[in-house]
């Protein structure tokens, strides 16, 4: 990829997007792009790896690897969200892994000591960025909430509502690009694969769903907010 089109990447970040040439130039962000391959780790079974990563493009696959030696994903990060150190305290990963998942992603990496004097230097891209990990944190507690207090199929109904792009609202529906094995939202949503399966195969039953291989595509998303709302 040439500079010109790891430049526009990185302009379609909202953390970047209003910045001037001139701030281009002095925070050097070309120098911080970085790309990385279909399935290959940007870091594994880490407790010392102090950087974080503004995903460009792509997805992410966030786990660890549980007492019986098995992959356990407990996020997928998307286009324009942060993972790593992303509270800026060193040494907190504790043993998770990240990887580049259905493809090849872009990227940028700071180590957090470099990213924490920016935030000192730029005051609006801090503001931005304290809102950008309030958003992910806000999802994550959402879930965690949803386990515990919510049936399979409410919190199937919640994840797919979670999971949504609201530019891809179109009226009463939505298309979600499919990039989740069944395996990976029964991770997600704490279920069984079989019994995530089950539910689509119940959701589809009643109109709510289709689920492809490449396509989610939500037919009634009210029906869908009514259903995640229950509980």
């Amino acid at each position: 990829m040439g500079a010109t089109d790891q430049l526009l990447l990185i302009r379609n970040y909202n953390l970047w997007s209003d910045l001037s040439d001139e701030e281009y130039e002095e925070l050097n962000l070309i120098h911080h792009f970085k790309e990385a391959k279909r399935n290959e780790y940007l870091y594994f079974e880490s407790h010392h790896h102090n950087k974080i990563y503004f995903l460009k493009d792509g997805f992410i696959r966030i786990g660890y690897i549980d007492e019986h030696g098995r992959e356990v994903v407990k996020e997928i990060i998307r286009k324009g969200e942060v993972f790593g150190q992303i509270t800026l305290e060193p040494y907190n990963l504790n043993g998770e892994f990240a990887q580049a998942y259905k493809g090849d992603v872009s990227l940028c990496a700071f180590n957090i000591d470099d990213f924490e004097k920016l935030l000192n230097r730029k005051p609006r891209i801090a503001l931005r960025y304290s809102k950008l990990v309030g958003q992910q944190m806000r999802r994550v507690e959402s879930r965690l909430i949803s386990l515990l207090h919510k049936d399979v199929k409410t919190r199937l109904a919640g994840f797919f509502l979670l999971i949504l792009d609201k530019e891809n609202l179109q009226g009463n529906t939505a298309s979600i690009p499919n990039f989740l094995r069944h395996e990976d939202i029964a991770q997600l949503i704490g279920a069984s694969r079989q019994t995530v399966s089950t539910t689509i195969s119940e959701l589809e039953t009643a109109g709510l769903v289709t689920f492809s291989r490449s396509l989610i595509f939500l037919s009634n998303v009210k029906a869908l907010q009514k259903l995640a709302s229950v509980g």
